[in-house]
């Protein structure tokens, strides 16, 4: 007769709530909204699909935490870069591109995918909305702390996030070295103000690339 589950056979018949919204995040990605299922996650994660109800009532439970985790790691993140401590509204950009190039901090994959899923749910199409919203806030109360006025403020955080929303979408895939080389120039156009040359060799020092002399910026 057999014995009971030892400790190790428990955790892998029951697996763990992070572990289906893992499987469920790579599902979106890879497939769309349709790829996350319960008896292909449960086939890919090696798990029962018994394991699953342990920590979710059912599918749409499931979905709610992708959602969840979406929001707090894209949106969560880029508003905590936009009250980072900086000297000027460069500074404070170069903050906000910090979600641009790490993706522990946003990741662009997630925020397209969800975005796609907007398009056949409008549920998920307003959490779309809500986020947009609360990320062009919080970029434009930046621009205000820097003497920017509430007019300015609104049409620069618009196009800050829009840009940024197209370049997701648009799939852009290039090196970098180049993109962050085009950034002081970006921060040029949407601040009106020139990066320093100490602001752009920390913002480079941080993400591990080279200094550049100011002049070959």
């Amino acid at each position: 007769m057999a014995g009971k589950p030892t400790g190790k056979q428990t955790d892998r018949l029951r697996g763990s709530a992070a572990l289906w919204v893992d499987g469920a995040y790579k599902a979106l990605i890879e497939g769309g909204i349709d790829a996350v299922k319960v008896m292909p996650l449960a086939k890919a994660l090696n798990l029962s699909r018994t394991s699953f109800y342990w920590h979710f009532e059912d599918r749409d439970a499931l979905l709610s935490a992708l959602l969840l985790r979406w929001q707090d790691k894209n949106t969560g993140n880029l508003v905590a870069r936009t009250e980072a401590y900086a000297e000027s509204i460069s500074e404070a950009m170069f903050n906000l591109y910090d979600c641009w190039i790490d993706t522990a901090l946003f990741d662009a994959e997630f925020d397209r995918a969800v975005r796609n899923w907007g398009l056949t749910s409008d549920a998920v199409q307003d959490l779309i909305q809500h986020a947009d919203n609360t990320r062009r806030a919080a970029v434009k109360a930046m621009f205000q702390r820097y003497g920017f006025s509430e007019k300015q403020a609104d049409s620069r955080a618009a196009t800050v996030i829009y840009t940024q929303v197209g370049y997701i979408a648009m799939l852009v895939r290039e090196p970098l070295e180049p993109r962050v080389r085009r950034m002081p120039d970006h921060i040029e156009i949407y601040t009106g103000q020139v990066p320093s040359a100490a602001e752009i060799q920390r913002f480079r020092a941080r993400h591990g690339l080279a200094e550049v002399r100011s002049e070959a910026v």
